[in-house]
């Protein structure tokens, strides 16, 4: 008898190749409103430190096909490649963020 196995993974296929540290690096665009840290510097920003991955992807593409609008973002996104987008994503996605409640 055989038996075969099969192994669910966590993190999507395109998320896989995502390369938080490229994420990081592309991050400046990202830092005047939401930070390096995830964690908005702007009171109408959200912060996206530790936010879900494939979220954060489909929200940038959005954005980028304009499904989701506002200026700010628009002007960022429109040159970003879905590489770039993935990076992002992983790099947010992948930091830390803890929520305390009152």
């Amino acid at each position: 008898a055989s038996t075969s196995s099969l192994v669910v993974s966590r993190t999507p296929r395109a998320a896989q190749s995502a390369d938080p540290e490229s994420g990081r690096g592309k991050a400046a665009a990202c830092q005047p409103c939401h930070g390096m840290d995830g964690v908005a510097k702007l009171p109408e920003a959200p912060h996206i430190a530790g936010q879900n991955e494939i979220y954060l992807v489909k929200a940038l593409k959005d954005y980028r096909t304009g499904a989701r609008k506002n200026e700010m973002m628009s002007l960022i996104i429109r040159d970003l490649s879905d590489k770039d987008i993935l990076d992002l994503a992983a790099y947010y996605g992948r930091i830390e963020f803890r929520v305390k409640a009152p």
